[in-house]
């Protein structure tokens, strides 16, 4: 089964949260290799999509820099990831939307291919990554159909990302030899063990 093209996929970096377990930091714009980590994960995701946007609700001046376009949340308050899918999905013009966190160091050149491949064969709208314990929802790959639903979720208070994937029953993109390239990083310890990694 041919994977999905590349040009109908717009990949969207989320990185409009607002650090709270990393002390109110920016996590896509900590240093990570001599740059901000974002613009590694960009550097590594746009080549697997036809399109790519960030999600940022701040210093929006520093990740426009990078050169791609940036998408502010609807809705005020720092609402959560599902906010951004939805403001992602409600300004994308392709089939597909790919989103991925902007705090994980060793994204797989392959994440867009594994994901897609997940969704055809399982014939689902909507496919999520699993490391073999439990699925990752904001590495997901999910269909444009999806909007309506997701905006009366939206709407009715729903801000779980992984209860509103569930709802859509996802097809399991596999990364359970490979759990590594999910890790993202969270919390303080995370980095300092990373620097030593």
């Amino acid at each position: 089964m041919a994977e999905i093209a590349r040009h109908a996929i717009t990949g969207l970096i989320l990185a409009g949260g607002m650090g709270r377990r990393m002390r109110g930091q920016d996590k896509g714009l900590l240093p990570f290799r001599g740059k901000p980590l974002v613009e590694q994960i960009a550097r590594e995701l746009a080549p697997q999509v036809g399109a790519l946007f960030i999600n940022a609700n701040r210093n929006l001046t520093r990740y426009q820099a990078l050169g791609y376009p940036v998408l502010s949340d609807r809705f005020p308050g720092f609402l959560g990831p599902l906010a951004g899918v939805l403001t992602g999905l409600q300004a994308i013009q392709t089939p597909y939307l790919l989103t991925v966190p902007c705090d994980v160091p060793d994204l797989p050149p392959d994440l867009v291919a594994t994901l897609s491949r997940a969704l055809q064969v399982q014939n689902a709208s909507l496919s999520v990554a699993w490391d073999g314990e439990r699925f990752h929802p904001v590495f997901s790959l999910l269909h444009r159909m999806l909007l309506p639903d997701l905006q009366a979720y939206f709407a009715a208070g729903g801000r779980s990302m992984g209860d509103w994937q569930r709802r859509h029953d996802p097809a399991r993109a596999d990364f359970s030899l490979r759990p590594e390239v999910l890790r993202n990083l969270n919390r303080p310890a995370d980095w300092a063990a990373l620097e030593k990694r």
